[in-house]
């Protein structure tokens, strides 16, 4: 594979280290711009979310372009939607680097758990984006998705 391919593959466990890695770096991305938050707070709840990740059945998605990872995915296959109880796929983070965004990779890892959740027979897939994170919302309506709740906050 020359440096410019990426190849998006199953994750192992020791890719975990570059998951937590890459995930402690871009996790403010989904704090909004009006929220004050303390950084340490974010990092353990970024670590509660691996945990969870890991202890639920869920497929790892990684992204190479050569010798080094690039992105990944967490896709959770048992996560049903919470109002209908329906069965969905539901990615529970989603992290490219921050020099290699808009090449491309977000959408191949999008579309390798999309692939996923259909192997696995389900129906639907779920996944929540912040509202200033406009790349991500843009690749998720160009790959078809749509609002279906909105979760609304209020500055006090």
């Amino acid at each position: 594979m020359t440096e410019g391919a990426v190849l998006v593959r199953e994750g192992r466990p020791a890719d975990r280290a570059f998951v937590a890695d890459l995930g402690r770096r871009t996790i403010a991305d989904s704090v909004a711009p009006f929220r004050h938050f303390n950084p340490a707070l974010v990092d353990a709840s970024f670590e509660g979310l691996l945990d969870f990740v890991y202890s639920q059945p869920h497929v790892m998605l990684i992204a190479d372009a050569g010798e080094h990872s690039v992105g990944f995915a967490l896709l959770l296959t048992a996560m049903p939607d919470e109002v209908t109880r329906m069965p969905q796929g539901f990615v529970a983070y989603m992290a490219v680097e921050p020099s290699r965004r808009g090449r491309g990779i977000a959408k191949q890892l999008l579309g390798a758990a999309e692939e996923e959740a259909r192997r696995q027979g389900l129906p639907y897939m779920g996944l929540m984006v912040t509202e200033e994170n406009v790349a991500a919302r843009a690749l998720y309506e160009r790959s078809g998705y749509v609002t279906e709740r909105r979760l609304l906050c209020k500055l006090l």
